[in-house]
C-alpha cells in the first residue's frame, strides 16, 4: 500500500503543477491574449475561457432555483425568442418551474401555432395549448438566416448541453471528482457578457461583433442581446446584464436537462446501495473463508 501511494503521489503533484501552469497561461494579466494567440500564431478558440460561475444546480446535491428559472423564462420570451426557437420544449413542462395549470394555459395562449389541415384541406393558425411546443420565430432555416446576417440562430432546446468549452488536462481529471458539469451554462453566461471592443489592429467584418468567448471564432453575427434594465423583474432581482445572463443560462440548462434533480437523487441512492452492497460482500467473504486455511 505504501508503495502504491508513493508511486501515485509524484503524479498527483505533477498534475497540480501542470494545472497551475495552464491556468497562469490561460488567464494572463490585464486580460491580454495568451502567448499562443499572439500575432502570427494559430489562434485557439475561444480566445478567453469562461469563468466558473456558482450555480444552484451544481454538485451532487444541486437543484434548480425555480425563481431563477422563472426569471430566465422571462428573459428568453422577451429577448431571445425573437431569434431563437425551442422546438423540443412543450409548454406543459413549465409546471416544473412552479406555475399552476391555469398559468401554463394562459402563457401558452400568448402564442399562435399552425395546425391542420381542416375539413377543407387548409392549414390554419390557432392559440397554443400546453401540449404544443414553443413556436419558432421563423418559418424555416433559410428565413432565419436571411434575417440574421446570413447565420441562422441555433435552436435553444439543448444549447446548454451542446455548447461547452473543453477543459484540457489535468482539469478534466479533477472534474470527475468535483462533478463539474456546468461548462454549458458557464459558456452561455460568458458569451452573453463577453462583448467588448476588439484589440488594436483587429478588423471586425461588416455585420460581425467581437466576442473573445465565442467558441468558433473571435467574431459572431449576433449583436449584444442584453443591456441593463432591458427586462423588468417583479421579485426585486438585479436588472443587470450579468443577472439576466445567469438567469437565462439556468433556464436553458433546465430546458436541456429538466430531470437533473431526479437524476442526481437516483445517483446518490445508487452510490449508497453500492456502498452497502460492498460491505455485505466483504462480510460474506470473511464469513465464508473464516475457517479456511490460507
Amino acid at each position: 500500500m505504501k508503495t502504491l501511494v508513493a508511486s501515485i503521489l509524484p503524479l498527483a503533484v505533477a498534475a497540480l503543477l501542470g494545472s497551475a501552469a495552464f491556468a497562469e497561461e490561460a488567464t494572463p494579466a490585464n486580460g491580454a491574449a495568451p502567448a499562443h494567440h499572439e500575432e502570427g500564431a494559430t489562434p485557439h478558440y475561444p480566445l478567453k475561457e469562461p469563468k466558473e460561475e456558482e450555480w444552484s444546480f451544481a454538485g451532487p446535491f444541486g437543484h434548480y432555483d425555480k425563481a431563477q428559472l422563472q426569471r430566465g423564462l422571462k428573459v428568453y420570451t422577451e429577448v431571445c425568442s425573437a431569434c431563437h426557437s425551442m422546438n423540443l420544449v412543450p409548454f406543459r413542462m413549465l409546471d416544473e418551474l412552479g406555475y399552476n395549470e391555469a398559468q401554463v394555459k394562459a402563457f401558452a395562449a400568448n402564442y399562435e401555432v399552425q395546425d391542420g389541415p381542416n375539413a377543407a384541406g387548409e392549414m390554419f393558425t390557432r392559440k397554443a395549448v400546453p401540449s404544443d411546443h414553443f413556436p419558432a420565430p421563423f418559418a424555416n432555416a433559410e428565413a432565419a438566416a436571411a434575417s440574421n446576417n446570413g447565420a441562422a440562430p441555433p435552436d435553444f432546446s439543448l444549447i446548454a448541453k451542446a455548447r461547452e468549452v473543453e477543459r484540457g488536462f489535468p482539469r478534466f481529471v479533477f472534474d470527475i471528482f468535483t462533478q463539474y458539469q456546468e461548462n454549458g451554462p458557464d459558456y452561455i453566461h460568458a458569451l452573453l457578457t463577453g462583448y467588448e471592443e476588439p484589440p488594436a489592429g483587429f478588423q471586425v467584418p461588416q455585420g460581425g461583433h467581437y466576442n473573445p468567448y465565442f467558441h468558433a471564432a473571435a467574431v459572431l453575427a449576433m449583436p449584444k442581446p442584453l443591456s441593463d434594465g432591458q427586462v423588468t423583474y417583479d421579485d426585486g432581482a438585479p436588472q443587470t446584464v450579468d443577472q439576466y445572463s445567469k438567469d437565462v443560462s439556468s433556464f436553458l440548462m433546465w430546458a436541456a436537462e429538466p430531470h437533473l434533480e431526479e437524476r442526481k437523487r437516483t445517483g446518490f441512492m445508487v452510490m449508497i446501495f453500492l456502498a452497502i452492497f460492498t460491505v455485505l460482500i466483504y462480510l460474506t467473504k470473511r464469513s465464508v473463508y473464516a475457517n479456511k486455511e490460507h
